[in-house]
């Protein structure tokens, strides 16, 4: 198949460029209202950003392979063609859509993209607090690659997804026209979706588009100012307490739990799921 360029490296010059002018946008434009920036913050988003690299670095060895056995055994075939490219990143982003909300509502999984969640700040630099347990999103795609999606294809397409969705981690940028706002995910949706107002939780999931949380029925507009974080928010900047908090929370739950059925709903249930009161 064609060679594919490696779009995150290639953008690492832009993302650079871009929080050094909204830091800068700060200082000459103070706004009292915004999360803004904090220095030992920004350091653990970018802290956890390197070690995403260096993890998922890790965790491509065995989904590659497990990736690599499916398209070899499937006998259907996605060429890579100049009009193949964007369908196959629409249906990437179909799936990322179905990934995104299943971190959110079943908590193992949670576990894992909690870390993106835990700064109470939303700048460019959020962007980069990626999780280190990548390893749970790869089922979410096996459908893709069933249906004759090279894996090297499907790769670049979620490349260039997360490079998309790294300008909309802003507050520097008010809703855009209407037209925009209705198909694409932008900084106005995902501050929703980072906001932990009990009207905003586990809304707004989309990566490029938008119109699947239209679709699905899990969109919410921006109205009143959010506030950025989780609803239980850590106090910690250790990157390895930032990625591993809530892996500990399950355990200690776990082992306190009094049945085998409390144990499963504290893995398999929602983040915040409680048993009832008499079992």
């Amino acid at each position: 198949m064609p060679q594919l360029p490696d779009v995150v490296l290639w953008s690492i010059p832009a993302f650079v460029l871009l929080t050094v002018l909204e830091m800068v946008s700060y200082r000459l434009h103070p706004d009292e209202d915004a999360a803004g920036y904090e220095t030992r913050d920004a350091a653990t988003s970018v802290a956890m950003g390197l070690g995403s690299l260096v993890f998922d670095a890790l965790w491509k060895i065995p989904i590659v392979a497990i990736y690599a056995a499916i398209h070899e055994l499937t006998p259907l075939r996605v060429p890579v063609l100049w009009w193949t490219v964007p369908l196959t990143l629409l249906a990437q982003d179909f799936f990322y859509y179905w990934s995104h909300r299943g971190h959110h509502v079943i908590r193992v999984l949670w576990a894992c993209h909690v870390v993106h969640h835990s700064s109470r700040k939303f700048n460019l630099t959020t962007a980069l607090r990626q999780p280190w347990t990548s390893l749970t999103v790869w089922p979410f795609y096996v459908p893709m690659i069933a249906l004759g999606v090279h894996p090297a294809a499907l790769a670049f397409c979620s490349s260039a997804n997360l490079v998309y969705q790294f300008w909309i981690h802003t507050e520097r940028i008010d809703k855009l026209p209407r037209p925009v706002e209705f198909v694409f995910n932008t900084p106005s949706h995902h501050r929703v979706h980072h906001a932990s107002q009990g009207g905003y939780l586990d809304r707004n999931f989309g990566g490029i588009l938008i119109v699947w949380d239209r679709l699905f029925r899990s969109f919410v507009p921006e109205t009143e100012r959010p506030l950025f974080g989780l609803t239980k928010n850590i106090s910690t900047y250790n990157p390895l307490r930032v990625a591993t908090h809530e892996y500990a929370a399950i355990a200690r739950e776990v082992r306190a739990a009094r049945t085998w059925s409390e144990r499963a709903g504290r893995v398999l249930r929602s983040p915040g799921w409680q048993p009832d009161s008499g079992s």
